[in-house]
């Protein structure tokens, strides 16, 4: 027994890491030089010096998040060739590499490689570190008769040294969760590695049950394609949507340790800039705006804006009096309406139309010939007139997306004429005062109709896009400054995006601010986790995100609990895009012990929704069934539990109702913090815990959430898959249909 091979890395990952101190001293010598130059200067030279201290601002917080687990495994090749693979590239100053990039075509062996299809991979090796300390090896053997041929890669096992299959997996998925996700990058399967990787272009569906790790695909899918594809996404952006604020801020820490800071994340209800959401629909309102049926309720409450007079119009202009009369403004309006432009854009010409005839019937009623005027000296004076203004922003006024819906929702009788085939029970759902507040439903539909009104001025948004274009000249110029920078700096910015620093325009904000706060913006790629919570008007809004449909759509159709979800994943999209997208599923659940999944799928099939459950990697615990008369008897239960967790985490699950009341008894283990995910236990209802996972869960009432709500024994379900280690049922009396008698085990 020897600790030689563990000494062996350690000395070669002590060399990483030094390369990594030594291009960080350089970017902050390099920056604090940039800060010194000052502010002075030509325009110019002041915007590429903006560029490259955010240049160097960048490097330096990507290099900081790649410092855990800086390196995490090495190929023996066959060829007697070593590849050391890592969060990013590293090179001497020889431009010799010393590290691989994870991502990187040399690194996918370390990924794909197996004792069948071993390729030219004689063993890979894994690296377990310790800050910059090398803790523990584990090695898999990939070709044995080369491995036996060759002296040299005799591993001696040790307590920091194994050979062993899946050593390093069930290592990390043993360890107790933190409160934050962690990236997989050392750990990536190859049924995931092969969705990580799979080409951008075209739409690409993630089916997964609980555990399969499809958030976490999704993310090293994210960091994958911002590599690979730098030069096309890096200035256009990658969003990710996911379901809650509790959900980004677990699965905040991935990216950037991956070395990627540039993705927009946001939830649903943050996708119309301005608008926040503060109210909340029931279920069938909810279902309801999101139903497909709102283009067409939209699209008749915004033609029913226009609104062209009966009869003849007086018009005073100064002294004089002219008629506006409705057949010239219909031909007006529906001269504007050709071509499918927008409202707002179609009022532009309408204006400029009816502007034009009244300069005609103004010179004729001054007496002077219409050629005799000063065209352009009359159209100001009409466009200043009281009565001109009044009568054109009546037949077509300007629009914005809140008035629009504000005045949809609030006034039965523009929804009646917007409503046709609707009953007034349909109607009633939808119809509230102005003062309430927008919801997450309603985010979709104010995005609808901003797309069928457009902007208030179509060439200050032209203008807009030709800002953002990079000149040629400012694009070479950036070239050569990464070139000047050697290996590592092609990895960490484009020239594209270094580009756009240079133009004064941009100089301001990132492109994931930009992106942000413009509703017209249009990414590169669009991740969506668990869509399949998404109605067709949000689906709807996300292709407009992304004409050029370059999404990752990751999901589980049997924990679908949204108001207006749908059946299947040929239901959500096949409206949106025909059949024009791919499936990948993952099929092993490294989260949910076997023995949970068994009793969670037997549940919600008893309930009447198939289900095929990924295979669990551990067998685990039996659920454990605990019966309770009140709920102050959760406390103990928590107490007794959290005495066991050593060191772990755990969540109460409870139906939304008993909230309130459980956070009163379980005070003295609830953090007071803003950050609770940080907390040893955390109280929430099904629909919040979607996406997280924790060493031990406690599901208060099953019956009652079951029963919540249309979609309750999905909630339910979601609830009982979150734990890694182990699953408690507080109950009642009564256990929903599935759960019994399969877990009539000792009450206590």
């Amino acid at each position: 027994m020897t600790n030689n091979e563990v000494d062996a890395e350690q000395a070669y990952v002590d060399v990483l890491y030094g390369r990594l101190d030594w291009l960080r001293g350089r970017t902050d010598a390099e920056l604090r030089a940039v800060r010194r130059a000052g502010a002075s200067g030509t325009p110019q030279a002041r915007s590429e010096r903006d560029a490259f201290a955010t240049l160097y601002e960048d490097r330096l917080v990507q290099l900081s998040g790649v410092e855990e687990r800086l390196c995490f495994g090495r190929l023996d090749m066959s060829d007697r060739s070593v590849r050391y693979i890592g969060r990013l590239g590293l090179f001497d100053d020889n431009q010799s590499q010393l590290l691989v990039d994870w991502r990187a075509p040399a690194s996918r062996d370390f990924y794909q490689a197996t004792s069948l299809r071993p390729g030219e991979v004689v063993r890979r090796r894994h690296l377990e570190t310790q800050g910059r300390s090398v803790a523990a090896i584990y090695d898999d053997v990939l070709d044995l008769d080369t491995f036996d041929a060759r002296p040299d890669l005799v591993t001696h096992t040790s307590e920091t040294t194994s050979l062993t299959t899946d050593g390093a997996l069930l290592a990390a998925l043993n360890a107790h969760r933190t409160g934050r996700m962690g990236d997989i990058v050392a750990t990536i399967q190859s049924e995931q590695d092969e969705i990580v990787r799979a080409p951008l272009s075209g739409m690409l569906v993630v089916q997964g049950g609980p555990g399969t790790g499809k958030t976490a695909v999704a993310l090293h899918r994210a960091a994958y394609l911002l590599y690979a594809h730098r030069e096309r996404l890096e200035s256009r952006g990658v969003l990710l949507v996911g379901p809650s604020p509790v959900f980004l801020r677990y699965i905040s820490q991935v990216l950037p340790s991956l070395g990627e800071t540039g993705v927009v994340t946001a939830t649903s209800a943050e996708l119309f800039p301005g608008v926040t959401v503060t109210g909340e629909d029931g279920e069938d309102t909810a279902a309801l705006k999101g139903s497909q049926s709102m283009v067409d309720v939209l699209g008749r409450a915004v033609r029913q804006r226009v609104s062209i007079p009966a009869k003849e119009r007086q018009m005073r202009v100064e002294s004089t009096t002219i008629a506006l009369r409705p057949r010239v403004m219909r031909s007006a309006a529906e001269s504007a309406r050709r071509n499918g432009r927008a409202h707002n854009a179609a009022r532009a010409v309408f204006v400029r139309t009816m502007l034009q005839h009244l300069v005609d019937l103004y010179a004729n009623a001054t007496g002077h010939s219409p050629d005799a005027v000063d065209r352009a000296d009359v159209e100001s004076l009409l466009r200043d007139s009281r009565d001109v203004r009044r009568e054109l922003n009546l037949a077509w006024p300007p629009l914005a997306a809140e008035q629009v819906l504000a005045d949809l929702f609030a006034s039965p009788e523009r929804l009646f004429a917007a409503t046709p085939g609707w009953s007034n029970d349909d109607r009633a759902l939808v119809l509230r005062g102005r003062s309430e507040g927008w919801t997450t439903a309603d985010v979709a539909l104010l995005d609808e109709v901003a797309e069928l009104i457009g902007a208030d001025d179509e060439d200050a948004v032209a203008e807009s896009h030709r800002e953002r274009r990079v000149a040629a000249d400012d694009l070479r110029h950036a070239r050569e400054v990464l070139e000047s920078f050697g290996g590592e700096a092609g990895q960490l910015v484009s020239a594209e995006s270094l580009a756009s620093r240079f133009t004064e325009s941009e100089q301001l904000f990132t492109v994931a601010e930009r992106a942000f706060v413009d509703r017209t913006w249009t990414y590169g790629h669009v991740i969506v986790d668990e869509a399949q919570e998404l109605s067709p008007m949000m689906w709807r809004l996300l292709l407009r995100r992304c004409p050029t449909k370059s999404f990752t759509i990751v999901g589980d159709m049997a924990q679908a609990t949204g108001p207006a979800v749908s059946a299947s994943w040929e239901e959500a999209l096949d409206p949106h895009v025909g059949g024009a997208w791919t499936r990948y599923d993952l099929t092993i659940n490294y989260r949910t012990p076997a023995l949970v999944m068994e009793r969670a799928s037997a549940m919600l099939s008893a309930a009447g929704f198939p289900t095929t459950p990924p295979t669990s990697v551990r067998e685990g615990e039996a659920p454990l069934v605990v019966h309770i008369d009140v709920l102050a008897s959760v406390a103990a239960i928590v107490g007794e539990q959290e005495g066991r967790l050593g060191g772990g985490r755990m969540a109460v699950i409870a139906p939304r109702e008993v909230l309130p009341e459980l956070g009163s008894a379980l005070a003295p283990w609830l953090s007071s913090s803003d950050d609770e995910l940080r907390a040893r236990v955390v109280l929430l209802s099904g629909e919040q815990a979607k996406g997280l996972e924790f060493d031990v869960v406690v599901v208060v009432d099953p019956a009652s959430m079951a029963a919540e709500g249309h979609h309750g024994h999905r909630a339910l379900f979601v609830a009982m898959t979150r734990p890694t280690q182990r699953l408690v049922l507080a109950h009642f009396g009564e256990l929903p249909e599935g759960l019994v008698p399969a877990m009539a085990y000792p009450s206590g």
